[in-house]
């Protein structure tokens, strides 16, 4: 009943009656509905509060936000590397979790004390009186927001990793339950994002951002407290020292036995294999050609590892390049939301809670998709996922190119317009957002782990994450290139006004379309040329109770 490479949290071989599977995997749904309900409604109310009390400009603001992001992926790949390397992935979250509850302390702190910000103004009518925060009050704030990045980078690089541990790929039933797993986790965020734009979101805009940043920190110290209540239960992979170590090895090797001649078996294992054919100068890593040392010669397995992940790199950058629209639509929609009539009858509706409409999709959608439409599919396509996981991130690709398009439609309406545009016009671009995130997001999830190698899947995890990060940093260089060159003389910039009515976001929008196109056929070209190191193909027909999360 013991599953190799596995232990409990105390070391000892596992079981696989008592650990792992369903039970397990709902202590690690908890804290990714709680990290959601915390980090999603921030990403988008955050901006008010940049602008509305610390003074940030329109630019600065979102920039910020989006800087956050990419230092919260970046954060991710170093919790990952120990995760793989050193500490398993359930003691890596007890270990820099508690940093994300000390980064909203601080900043909850901040809020609640008025010596620590700048004094209360109306930043759209005094915008001369309005100092924005700077010295000890800004070195405090960007130290609580990048110790909560980095938390945060650490838990979600190993939490779709450990949940993925917990079914066995090997076990017909239980691989079926690790391919529902990341919808169910997709439908975590999702679900925790709805709750949080409910309720932190209110919190924050009436009873106050210290109150609100608090409970944000109060929230993250019980999903720990829960991750921590599952440890007699989960599987644990075993570490397996430096995966970046392994891959040098091979490229030293191979170097060094570049001019050793490949065994005729091994050229014509090559020649029928069409995956690695391109990369069979690697295996010559393999070979013993007489040189002495520790890197003389590297197992089949380390030169295999090497070659996923260098056959994953073009879809990785391409991903990355056709994600940069979505932060952008995403963070200025928000700020259009604030120009607009957010009135419905007696109730004022903050801006950010608008993603209630896409998040509500990408519940019941990812509901019916696990459920309904993949077993549909996959009677239909022969694919166990219905459709493969590159299919599934070029249709999220699409739908963001849409919704910069309408986008760029209705802000030139709601500029023309001489009554106040109501929020909901909004509401089709964010729809199409809510559509990305059904697919795009847990396909690359899927795709980056089911591809690594078992010693590398927290990597894997952080790999999607940095590249969601790379893709926010992109987008902050292209605001800060249309700036620049929109500038003529005393113009500003397409986005340096004072506030939207005086920017030309627009325009800025057909930029991103643009873009988001050049992405889109990049990713379609590398996508097409990809081939699968697993077999999507059904090998075993699924029983209906375990498809459930």
């Amino acid at each position: 009943m013991a599953i190799g490479g596995f232990v409990d949290w105390r070391g000892k071989p596992i079981n696989r009656k008592m650990h792992g599977g369903i039970r397990a995997a709902w202590f690690i749904y908890f804290l990714t509905f709680v990290t959601s309900m915390v980090n999603v409604p921030n990403l988008l109310n955050l901006v008010i509060y940049f602008r509305g009390t610390l003074h940030m400009g329109v630019s600065g603001s979102a920039t910020t936000i989006t800087n956050f992001v990419g230092a919260t992926s970046g954060f991710a790949l170093i919790g990952a590397f120990l995760s793989d390397s050193y500490l398993t992935r359930s003691r890596t979250i007890l270990l820099f979790g508690p940093l994300e509850f000390l980064g909203f302390g601080l900043l909850a702190l901040q809020a609640y004390l008025p010596s620590l910000h700048p004094p209360p103004c109306n930043i759209e009518a005094e915008l001369s009186n309005c100092k924005e925060v700077h010295g000890w009050n800004a070195t405090l704030f960007y130290v609580a927001l990048y110790i909560s990045a980095f938390g945060e980078g650490c838990m979600r690089a190993c939490l779709p990793s450990l949940g993925a541990d917990q079914f066995d790929h090997e076990d017909p039933s239980e691989s079926r339950q690790q391919s529902s797993f990341f919808n169910w986790y997709t439908f975590g965020i999702s679900f925790g994002g709805f709750v949080g734009l409910f309720f932190i979101v209110w919190l924050e805009n009436y009873k106050g951002w210290g109150i609100g940043l608090a409970m944000c920190a109060i929230l993250t110290l019980l999903g720990l407290f829960v991750i921590a209540a599952g440890l007699p239960f989960y599987r644990n992979q075993l570490p397996g020292g430096s995966p970046l170590t392994r891959m040098l090895q091979v490229f030293v090797v191979a170097f060094r036995n570049r001019r050793c001649d490949l065994p005729e078996k091994l050229e014509e294992a090559q020649e029928n294999s069409a995956e690695t054919n391109s990369l069979k100068f690697l295996d010559k890593a393999c070979l013993n050609c007489g040189k002495g040392g520790a890197w003389s010669l590297c197992s089949k397995t380390n030169v295999e590892e090497t070659k996923v992940v260098l056959r994953t790199l073009p879809l990785f950058v391409s991903s990355m390049i056709g994600y940069v629209s979505n932060p952008l639509v995403l963070t200025f929609t928000v700020q259009q939301g604030g120009m607009t009539n957010t009135r419905l009858g007696k109730i004022h509706v903050s801006p950010a809670t608008l993603f209630i409409i896409p998040i509500t999709f990408q519940m019941v959608m990812l509901a019916i998709y696990d459920q309904f439409i993949v077993p549909f599919l996959r009677k239909r396509t022969g694919l166990a996922s219905g459709i493969t996981h590159l299919q599934r991130i070029g249709i999220g690709f699409a739908s963001t190119i849409l919704a910069s398009v309408i986008a760029a439609v209705v802000e030139r309406k709601r500029k023309e317009a001489t009554v106040q545009m109501s929020l909901f016009w909004l509401a089709p671009q964010f729809f199409l957002l809510g559509v990305s995130d059904v697919t795009s997001f847990p396909g690359l999830l899927e795709f980056f782990n089911s591809e690594a190698p078992q010693g590398m899947k927290s990597i894997a995890a952080a790999l999607f994450w940095c590249e969601l990060g790379l893709a926010s940093y992109l987008s902050t260089l292209l605001v800060k290139a249309v700036n620049k060159a929109a500038r003529h003389g005393h113009q500003g910039g397409w986005l340096e006004g004072t506030n939207l009515n005086n920017s030309h976001l627009d325009r800025f929008y057909w930029v991103v379309t643009v873009v988001g196109l050049i992405g889109f056929l990049n990713y379609l070209y590398w996508a097409k040329k990809y081939v699968y190191r697993q077999d999507p193909r059904i090998v075993d027909e699924p029983s209906v109770e375990q498809d459930s999360p």
